[in-house]
């Protein structure tokens, strides 16, 4: 066992002591290495910070950090000023009424949420894309223009969605001193953004209490059956966990959610 693990010892070294005259043999010659060396350009990058020498270099300087924080910014605007908001409460609703505690995970909820908010805010994407980027990168416009185009169609989806239920708007107003608006133009964006908020919210319990209302009714009665058997201490979640399961199955409960999901936004 000696004499082997002295062998294997003295092969590693000589192999160790073989692989530089290899690699000495593979290495180009010098002048190609140079060579190589000259055709590779790597740029430089040269930040530095000045004082601005007019109004110009400042109002550029102040708009490059409204986009930064605009940027900063944007999975707040995801959430609250498009239907994802709506979406994904719903959709943890569904969760809790069928008693499901880690099926779906709630990364796959939210993922659902975010390419459903794609599938229903894809026309005014589509809408802000023409209006506002569009022109922007042509040079066409400045940056207040591309502005007032990407907010137009953002507005007028928020609008629509609270044209059947204006109350939170006239809340909004109230609380802000403003007389009662007659369209969407006297509407300001400081207050059309809160009540869209608002009204989200309210109708997203409202569904939501509808999807209860079935699982409840479920839990009732395989809670009254096992008191009336006399089994008390079984959990009446256990029994009516696979009921509900069933009902959502058979309905197609995902297709028929989804339908009505994207519906509610029309």
């Amino acid at each position: 066992m000696r004499r082997v693990f002295l062998i294997l010892v003295v092969a590693v070294v000589l192999g160790a002591g073989g692989t530089p005259s290899v690699h000495a043999q593979e290495q180009p010659p010098a002048e190609e290495a140079v060579d190589v060396e000259e055709s590779v350009n790597i740029p430089f990058l040269d930040l530095s910070v000045r004082e601005p020498q007019d109004g110009r270099e400042v109002a550029l300087s102040l708009q490059i950090l409204l986009l930064l924080a605009v940027l900063s910014l944007a999975p707040a605007f995801i959430i609250l000023l498009t239907s994802f908001l709506r979406i994904a409460i719903v959709l943890d609703f569904v969760k809790r009424a069928l008693n499901l505690q880690q099926v779906p995970p709630t990364q796959v909820l939210m993922g659902i949420a975010l390419f459903m908010t794609l599938f229903v805010m894809y026309p005014t994407i589509t809408e802000i894309y023409d209006e506002a980027f569009v022109p922007l990168s042509e040079g066409e416009i400045g940056v207040e223009e591309a502005y007032a185009g990407a907010e137009g169609p953002l507005r007028v989806f928020m609008y629509r969605q609270m044209q059947g239920d204006p109350d939170n708007i006239r809340l909004f107003m109230r609380m802000a001193d403003l007389p009662p608006p007659a369209n969407l133009s006297e509407v300001p964006t400081h207050v059309l953004i809160p009540a869209f908020i608002l009204h989200e919210l309210t109708i997203a319990f409202q569904i939501g209490i509808l999807l209860f209302i079935p699982f409840i009714i479920i839990d009732m009665v395989v809670a009254s059956t096992l008191m009336s058997m006399g089994m008390i201490m079984l959990p009446p979640v256990m029994i009516s966990l696979p009921f509900k399961l069933i009902l959502f199955v058979l309905v197609d409960g995902w297709a028929l959610l989804t339908q009505q999901l994207v519906a509610s936004f029309v």
